[in-house]
């Protein structure tokens, strides 16, 4: 047996954040497809909330697959995977579907149907909204993602973790993955009026990193207060298109314009932490945010692995 396929055989779950941005949830796509997938992996499932990501990391995973569903409301039709049998020989090796859309054109039991007769053909299905076609099935997928805060990957075995159980997890966190997003861009444009080096985004549990290569000059305090204002006035924030958000009535570059509150109010607990950290491997000065109930931990504490 080779070292990946018993790494595979022997892997329980694996936990990463979901970043920010289209680009980094097909990056982070990417990582999963290399350390995870298994060429025999027939039935992959993702769970996830609408605008967690679920369409860039499975692009990451499989560059070049053609998704069914499109958020600007083009898509496939015929869908390919209820035609396996009348396209002959020459059919795709891999196919996608995302159930929640799906079922408003086909019936569950014919979605099953098709799904079950690739798999026995030994194509690959790829399944967005498992959880909601597994009682269905009959059976569990063999890779299992989920999407909320973080990204779950894992590998079910008959004594779980069962779909239902991971959409526990990931809807159960992504208030907290639209808070952090907003207050992160609140932050952003309340930085607008400092002239400042460029920076990188970065991730902490219920928070949010700007990574700077020299150290900027920010008052943070006060910009702890004027994003805490805007919060108090419950500034509206909405979708734009895919590359903006409005704040209020402010355009404003953002690469995950799907993942926010309505409005700033929503935003809770959020503070800065009162100085720069400073990267001791990479010199990188870190302004960090945090969103929830955060007050009581340290530093140390902010990704802790939670025992039990």
């Amino acid at each position: 047996m080779s070292y990946s396929a018993h790494l595979q055989r022997n892997h329980q779950y694996s936990v990463f954040f979901a970043p920010r941005g289209y680009r980094r949830m097909a990056e982070a796509g990417m990582q999963i497809a290399q350390q995870y997938l298994s060429p025999f992996d027939k039935l992959i499932g993702v769970v996830g909330d609408a605008g967690a990501g679920k369409s860039m990391v499975i692009t990451g995973m499989f560059p070049g697959l053609e998704l069914t569903n499109d958020d600007d409301g083009v898509n496939l039709r015929p869908l390919p995977l209820l035609g396996i049998d009348d396209t002959g020989f020459c059919t795709p090796h891999t196919y996608h579907i995302d159930i929640r859309f799906e079922m408003a054109f086909t019936q569950l039991h014919v979605i099953t149907d098709a799904i079950l007769e690739a798999v026995r053909q030994g194509k690959r299905v790829v399944i967005e909204h498992f959880d909601l076609i597994y009682p269905s099935l009959g059976r569990n997928a063999n890779l299992l993602i989920g999407i909320g805060a973080e990204i779950l990957i894992t590998r079910p075995t008959i004594f779980g973790p069962e779909p239902e159980d991971i959409h526990k997890v990931v809807y159960s966190s992504i208030p907290y993955r639209r808070m952090t997003h907003s207050a992160e861009d609140l932050c952003e444009y309340a930085l607008r009026k400092y002239d400042l080096p460029k920076y990188e985004h970065a991730d902490v549990r219920h928070g949010f990193i700007l990574s700077y290569t020299d150290k900027p000059d920010i008052d943070i305090p006060a910009l702890e207060a004027e994003v805490l204002e805007m919060i108090r006035q419950d500034i509206p924030i909405s979708y734009l298109d895919d590359m903006h958000i409005m704040i209020g009535d402010y355009k404003h570059l953002c690469t995950g314009p799907r993942m926010h509150v309505k409005s700033a109010g929503e935003i809770e607990g959020f503070r800065l932490l009162e100085q720069l950290f400073v990267d001791p491997i990479t010199g990188q000065h870190m302004l960090v945010g945090l969103v929830g109930d955060t007050s009581e931990q340290r530093i140390s504490d902010l990704n802790r692995i939670i025992m039990g």
